[in-house]
């Protein structure tokens, strides 16, 4: 039966781990040699409306490692909901390659999406939420601290949709989720409140503090990511005035555990919401993070073609 990858929150704590596990042994695998061809003769087909270097290279890569391949197709090639309806897009594509990955602007676009699809859909971002990431992440703070269960995350900045699957893989995974930024830029409340109800079942606390110097004490992790995202472009000038005081720079950092690491799930804007000191310094993860999406992704991409097996 087809089951999708479009939001953190439609798994059980048990899947997301299991599907780091996998993760974790796909990417020992690829540094002792190589993956085996799992996915041989399948094909990911991408729509992508917003350009992306991590997803679009990595969600490639992920198909050539396990054997299989994938097809790009830009905004001007399909026109998602304009030039044809996705609901026709959706049955056309869903004969000819055996998975979708959509990076979109609207979350409806991924829902439409995945109604009409006879094929697994996988949301390569919307402007609701950013799945993969949020796997990405959990794997490379596992990988960096042991753990995801019982440390403190701290997102730095605006409530985006990283920072909506960052709170809730915390809250599935028993880690403890705050979010600091400006008012009025906060997270979106009813993701919120799914958060909180997440949490609730796995003992974890959500929080939301607008001193970001008050919200970083005893973080094991701090997130940051731009002030601005794709397709909010004509508010840049204004948010350029209120997001200064949520910088992550050496001050904030030195507020945190002395074990924290940084993340930021790129691109990053240097000296705006990170400073060079701390995007290259001892503590960030931001690299390794990048890389995670490559082995992350496989994980979900196999993990989706077992369950449609199974």
């Amino acid at each position: 039966m087809k089951k999708d990858f479009i939001a953190i929150s439609d798994f059980s704590s048990e899947e997301l781990m299991s599907i780091l596990e996998l993760a974790i042994d796909l990417k020992k695998q690829w540094h002792d040699g190589g993956n085996p061809p799992l996915l041989k003769g399948k094909v990911l087909g991408m729509i992508f409306q917003k350009p992306s270097l991590r997803t679009r290279v990595s969600f490639d890569m992920a198909m050539r490692h396990l054997g299989g391949d994938a097809l790009y197709l830009s905004p001007n090639e399909i026109g998602l909901g304009q030039r044809e309806s996705i609901a026709d897009v959706a049955r056309v594509l869903s004969g000819y390659v055996q998975v979708l990955m959509a990076r979109v602007f609207s979350h409806d676009h991924i829902l439409e999406l995945a109604r009409w699809s006879s094929i697994p859909v996988i949301n390569g971002l919307s402007d609701y939420n950013h799945p993969c990431q949020a796997m990405a992440d959990a794997l490379t703070i596992i990988e960096r601290l042991g753990k995801m269960k019982d440390i403190n995350v701290v997102f730095i900045g605006d409530g985006n949709n990283v920072a909506v699957s960052m709170m809730h893989i915390c809250a599935k995974l028993g880690a403890n989720f705050t979010h600091s930024g400006p008012d009025g830029y906060q997270i979106d409340a009813s993701a919120l409140a799914l958060g909180r109800t997440i949490a609730a079942g796995t003992n974890t606390k959500i929080r939301q503090i607008f001193n970001p110097q008050e919200a970083v004490r005893d973080a094991d992790v701090i997130y940051t990511d731009t002030w601005t995202s794709m397709g909010q472009e004509v508010e840049s000038e204004k948010r350029a005035k209120v997001f200064p005081p949520y910088q992550v720079n050496t001050e904030l950092l030195k507020l945190a555990k002395p074990s924290a690491i940084v993340l930021h799930c790129l691109p990053a804007h240097r000296g705006q919401e990170i400073t060079d000191e701390v995007a290259d310094g001892e503590q960030s993860a931001l690299f390794q993070q990048a890389h995670n999406r490559l082995h992350a992704q496989k994980a979900i991409l196999v993990n989706l073609f077992q369950q449609a097996n199974s």
